[in-house]
């Protein structure tokens, strides 16, 4: 039997096979083809997808979601200091130089003493010197008396004594020249300003700071902080008292680092110091302190709270020790009830296993109790 076509249904074939294959469409991400759906092939062939198309939804009016971001949280600031301010070595003689120079000042004037006849006759008879000249005080007798004196001055004055664990900053009209870190007798310019800075290994005892735990609670804190300074230049011009700054930033750190309350346990305790000595030694490194460590020595609740804490801490001590005795008295009366059964020296029921539980709680419970 024959069938008829028409030129409408064969258009209609026409334009159904020039049409894509069949698609379910994803509003909100990529176009999947319906014949991967129901494929065998236990090795599919990858497909290349369109970009991901996230755009407003048509008929619903919903706007495309655009993700904010999130603010930045400021950092805290870094102390900065002057970057052409860090140490470098002075230069300074051996104390032998201002010897020898103030010794070859004093000579010249005793020889211009000596020319202007200024010189007693008796100290001449007694020491083997020629005969007075006596030319008086003239200009070149004075302008020998000026030259001898600067130069003993100098010489003399210049004279220091260095110490080990000592340092000297050394400033001429407000500029820093230097730092002399070397031990023994020098010969320093007379003219540059000495700054004497104690280069030790130090250890500093807080009084009681405020700080606080994880939860908030606020606390009294005295640390014992090992340091020193690292860089003279920058400790000694850098700042007006390195000292201050650094109690300042030790009772900054601990307002930012929870400090563990008393009784919480050696490994809290030592997570705290280690914290609070990386604070305080990111504080102070740039002005050319050096912390080795931050303790805290002694901590107790502040005063406000003291009270509180107390009780609350006694109540948990006492809620953990009936746990405890609840615990152990439950364990004896199971081990008790158990081995007389397993032994077979009683045989009960369960009316008579629930009395003997009863009774041997109470008893265990009393024997705790007189403990």
């Amino acid at each position: 039997m024959s069938t008829a076509t028409t030129p409408e249904s064969e258009g209609s074939a026409d334009a159904a096979a020039s049409r894509p294959p069949r698609l379910i469409q994803n509003e909100a991400t990529t176009e999947i083809p319906v014949h991967l759906l129901f494929r065998d092939d236990p090795d599919p062939q990858p497909v290349p997808a369109h970009p991901t198309v996230v755009a407003r939804r048509q008929g619903t009016g919903e706007q495309p979601r655009v993700r904010r971001p999130a603010p930045k949280v400021p950092r805290p600031a870094v102390p900065e200091v002057d970057p052409e301010l860090v140490e470098r070595r002075a230069r300074v003689l051996p104390g032998a130089v201002g010897v020898l120079a103030g010794m070859c000042g004093l000579a010249g004037c005793a020889a211009a003493s000596w020319w202007a006849g200024l010189v007693p006759r008796l100290a001449v008879r007694a020491l083997p010197l020629p005969a007075t000249p006596d030319a008086g005080l003239g200009p070149a007798q004075w302008a020998l008396y000026a030259g001898a004196g600067a130069l003993a001055l100098f010489g003399f004055g210049g004279l220091a004594r260095g110490r080990t664990g000592r340092a000297w900053v050394l400033g001429l009209f407000g500029r820093y020249r230097g730092t002399v870190r070397r031990a023994g007798l020098l010969w320093v310019n007379p003219l540059l300003l000495r700054r004497g800075v104690d280069v030790r290994l130090r250890h500093w005892r807080s009084e009681p700071m405020p700080a606080a735990d994880a939860s908030g609670v606020a606390l009294r804190v005295v640390t014992l902080v090992v340091w020193r300074v690292r860089d003279t230049a920058r400790a000694a011009l850098g700042v007006e008292d390195h000292e201050t700054f650094l109690r300042e930033c030790v009772e900054a750190a601990l307002t930012r680092v929870p400090v563990e309350v008393p009784g919480a346990g050696r490994a809290p305790a030592e997570t705290s110091g280690d914290a609070l000595t990386r604070s305080v030694a990111a504080d102070v490194a740039p002005v050319g302190l050096e912390v080795f460590s931050v303790r805290p020595l002694r901590v107790e609740y502040a005063p406000e709270v003291a009270a509180v804490m107390q009780r609350r801490r006694i109540a948990v001590l006492e809620a953990e020790h009936r746990a405890s005795v609840i615990g152990s008295v439950v364990d004896s009366v199971e081990d008790t009830v158990t081995r007389l059964t397993v032994r077979g020296l009683v045989a009960l029921d369960d009316y008579e296993r629930k009395a003997l539980v009863k009774d041997l709680t109470v008893a265990f419970c009393a024997g705790h109790g007189e403990g």
